[in-house]
């Protein structure tokens, strides 16, 4: 059991939502695939295990999670939306609540492969989280 008295292992029927701090990473319908690209130092995408939170705790987690960055909004998907992109979810606390998403491909040797590859997972990711939810 973790800190924040969630297991340590993500469940499939988990929400998870990604906190949208860039306004080019989204529109009113979707949003877009850059929203959910991994960071490259650490290689994973951060999100939240908000659990149906209502709307307000979600904001308020959010903006804990951007500190001095703008909360736009969150895309919200399971955990099972990112195990068909063939991908996995991680728990990663500290700060509550936090976890990664893990596996994207790594091509050192040929980054426009990579490109394409991580492309085609957050499109897959996009799709699963429908509307964003704007703060």
């Amino acid at each position: 059991m973790l800190v924040s008295g969630l297991p340590d292992s993500v469940a499939g029927d988990e929400d998870l939502a990604r906190f949208l701090l860039q306004s080019n990473h989204f529109n009113a319908q979707v949003a877009k695939p850059a929203a959910f690209l991994p960071h490259k130092p650490s290689r994973n995408t951060s999100v939240s295990r908000h659990g149906r939170t209502p709307l307000d705790d979600l904001k308020a987690l959010g903006t804990a999670a951007a500190g001095a960055r703008k909360l736009y909004g969150a895309a919200t998907l399971k955990a099972a939306d990112v195990h068909r992109a063939s991908l996995s979810v991680e728990s990663r606390e500290p700060p509550l609540r936090h976890a990664v998403i893990v596996g994207w491909p790594w091509e050192d040797a040929d980054p426009e492969l990579q490109k394409a590859k991580q492309k085609e997972m957050a499109l897959l990711l996009c799709s699963a989280a429908g509307p964003p939810l704007i703060f």
